[in-house]
Formats: C-alpha cells, structure tokens, sequence
C-alpha cells in the first residue's frame, strides 16, 4: 500500500499558471511541501535562490544549497525534507504533455531525465544563473500579461528553450561526477567506461525499436550480454533499470500515435506488437490512467 501523498501546485499568491490549468505552473517563491512521503504526478526545478535544504528523494540522500539547480523527477518521492529558516527557491511545474506541446521529449532530453535521477542535483556557474534569471523574468511577465494574442504559444516557446537549457545543465552536472567518479576509481575506469558505452548503445536501441520490443532480455540478446550484466551496468551508468528506459520511450511511441495520428486501437496495437487491442487498452490505463480513447479524446491536437 502507498504510504504517501499525493501534492499538487499550490495556488495563491505567487503561483502563475496560464488559465486556471495546473499543467504549467511557475512559482517565484518556495511553498513548502507537507510533512512526511510526498509524490507528485508533475516533474518539477527546484533553482535554489537562498539558504540550504535536505530531503529524501527516492531513498537517495540531496542537499540543496543557493545557486544549485534540482530536478524532481514525476512520481518519485520525497522524505524527511528539511530547510533552513533562509531557505527560498524558484519552482517550474509541468505535466508530460506540457513537455509534448513544447516539443522537448526529443531522445537527448528523455537521456537527459534518466541522467538526473542519479545525479539530480547541479551547482551552477555565475552565466547558468544569469541565464536563467533572464528566463525567469522574461517567462513571469509574458505570463502576467493581460491574455494576448498567442499568450499560450509565446510562453511555452520560452520554456521549451529555458526546459532544453535547464536539462543540459542538470546532463553536464552529472558527466562531471561521472568523470570524477571514473578517475578516481583507478583500474575501474576501463569498466566504467565500458558501462556507459554499453548504456549508449542500449538506449539508441531502445529508441530505434519505437516502443515495438519490451522485454529486457531481448534487448540484452541484441547488445550480446546477459540480462543481469545489463541491469548492473545501466544502474551503476546512469542510476535507471534497463525496463525504466523501455517504458519511457514506449510511452512516447504510445503518445505519439495517440496525439499525431488517426491510427485505431487495432492498428497500433498491432505497430507496436502488443498481443490485442484489448491488452493494449489496459497497458494504457495502467500507465496512464486512462483508456487510449479518452487519452486520445483529451489531447490529440490539443493545445493547452
């Protein structure tokens, strides 16, 4: 049973949000979470502007200091969150489809989410912050604007090119420590980078099946090692389960079909090799929380 809550973005005083959808949410200043396990169902950057913190998040141990940018990752949970009586930070919510509308589920920053659940947390350099300075303020006066003519499109413009700037921080933070790790590991080098050749090689894979294979052991027979050498080196390389990657870009091959194409149930189950329509329905409903239909009936060329 979960032991955990559910948190969404707070409204009030603060929080800006085109319309009154809780898809994109911008906060200027922290809100703090409630007490004990929490999980949210939005991806969420945490850009620590004051004092420190210290939670929990997924079991793995983070602390957050002014100028460190964190990457909450949807559906992961968050404990024992501690915070300096200083503490404040600027906060980014947004939903996956937000990420589909604004075009950044592309392969480099899908590697990019992975990469950060192993490292999630990046300290950054004087022009990063600056640079997202400029985003921030730019971003909250489009979004206070009275509506205007293609409000919706101006903003997410803007925060598709500060979402795709902020994952290649969060990318460059985690080669660092990768690198660190590497040289300091002494005749493990040759190994790690072995494991992150072999990460590479398995994702491009997975992103070349489209969502057609999903059994690890598959996978695992195409690359030529065993299923348990591959699952030891993607957790060791980049901190993710070979199936987590499989369902990530299984989802994206799903949700395309689903928002970009007039493809049935049958056909897609079909394309993407799964058993019947019917086993198809409930992977989606599983996954989703909703049936292919209403998940079709609720974006396709939607624009939020």
């Amino acid at each position: 049973m979960e032991d955990y809550s559910y948190y969404v973005p707070r409204r009030g005083k603060g929080a800006l949000r085109l319309g009154n959808s809780d898809k994109l949410v911008i906060m200027e200043h922290f809100g703090t979470l409630p007490k004990g396990p929490v999980c949210m169902d939005y991806g969420v950057f945490f850009l620590c502007t004051a004092g420190q913190a210290r939670l929990d998040y997924d079991g793995l141990k983070v602390e957050m200091h002014e100028g460190d940018l964190f990457l909450y990752y949807a559906r992961s949970v968050i404990d024992n969150m501690t915070v300096s009586s200083d503490f404040d930070c600027r906060e980014v919510w947004f939903s996956r489809d937000t990420m589909w509308d604004m075009n950044t589920l592309g392969k480099k920053s899908l590697m990019d989410l992975v990469a950060m659940k192993q490292n999630p947390v990046v300290s950054l350099s004087g022009d990063e912050l600056s640079l997202l300075d400029d985003y921030f303020r730019i971003i909250v006066n489009r979004m206070r604007a009275e509506t205007y003519e293609l409000q919706e499109d101006v903003v997410h413009t803007i925060l598709g090119a500060m979402f795709l700037d902020m994952l290649g921080m969060i990318r460059r933070g985690h080669d660092r420590k990768v690198r660190e790790k590497r040289e300091g590991s002494g005749t493990g080098s040759v190994n790690s980078l072995r494991g992150k050749q072999l990460a590479d090689r398995y994702v491009k894979l997975v992103e070349e099946c489209d969502g057609r294979v999903r059994r690890v052991d598959e996978f695992a027979r195409m690359l030529n090692v065993t299923p348990g050498y591959l699952i030891r080196q993607l957790k060791e390389t980049i901190g993710r389960t070979p199936s987590c990657i499989i369902a990530l870009f299984t989802a994206k091959a799903i949700e395309y079909r689903l928002r970009f194409t007039d493809m049935t149930m049958q056909q897609i189950a079909d394309d993407l090799h799964f058993a019947n329509a019917s086993f198809f329905g409930r992977y989606v409903k599983e996954r989703f929380g909703m049936t292919p239909m209403e998940y079709r009936a609720k974006y396709q060329n939607a624009q939020i």
